[in-house]
C-alpha cells in the first residue's frame, strides 16, 4: 500500500509568528492559522466552520516568515501532518496534530497593512 502524508491549506495567521531555537540552535516558527469552510445545513441556510490548525516552519524559512507574516496575514501552506506525544505534569499522555510546512506562499496582506511584500511571495523550504 502507497503512503501519502500531503496537506495544503490557505488560511490567515490568528497571531504574529515568533522565532525560537532549538538546544542545537536550529530557528523554528509556530503559528495558527484560521481555515474557513462555508456550506448550506440542512434548511439550505449558509453556514460558516473555521478549523484553526497549527503549523510549524523550520530552518532560514522560519526567519523568513516571521519578518514577512503577521496576524491577518493570508497564506497557502503545503506540507505534512505529524504527531506529537508527550505527558504533561500530572502525567496524563497528550498527543496534537500539526503540519510541518514545505512550502509558504503569501496570498495578501492584512488591512490596512501594505509595503513591498503585498505580492504573491514564496517560501521555500
Amino acid at each position: 500500500m502507497a503512503n501519502l502524508n500531503k496537506v495544503f491549506l490557505a488560511g490567515r495567521l490568528t497571531r504574529d509568528p515568533e522565532l525560537q531555537h532549538t538546544n542545537a540552535g536550529t530557528p523554528f516558527t509556530r503559528f495558527t492559522i484560521a481555515v474557513n469552510r462555508n456550506y448550506r445545513d440542512r434548511n439550505g441556510n449558509w453556514q460558516e466552520e473555521t478549523s484553526f490548525i497549527d503549523i510549524v516552519v523550520w530552518g532560514d524559512a522560519a526567519d523568513r516568515a516571521v519578518s514577512r507574516f503577521n496576524k491577518g496575514t493570508e497564506i497557502l501552506v503545503e506540507g505534512r501532518l505529524r504527531q506529537s506525544t508527550w505527558e504533561n505534569e500530572a502525567g496524563e499522555k497528550r498527543s496534537k496534530i500539526e503540519v510541518v510546512a514545505d512550502r509558504v506562499q503569501l496570498l495578501s496582506q492584512p488591512a490596512g497593512k501594505q509595503d513591498s511584500t503585498t505580492d504573491i511571495d514564496d517560501i521555500e523550504f
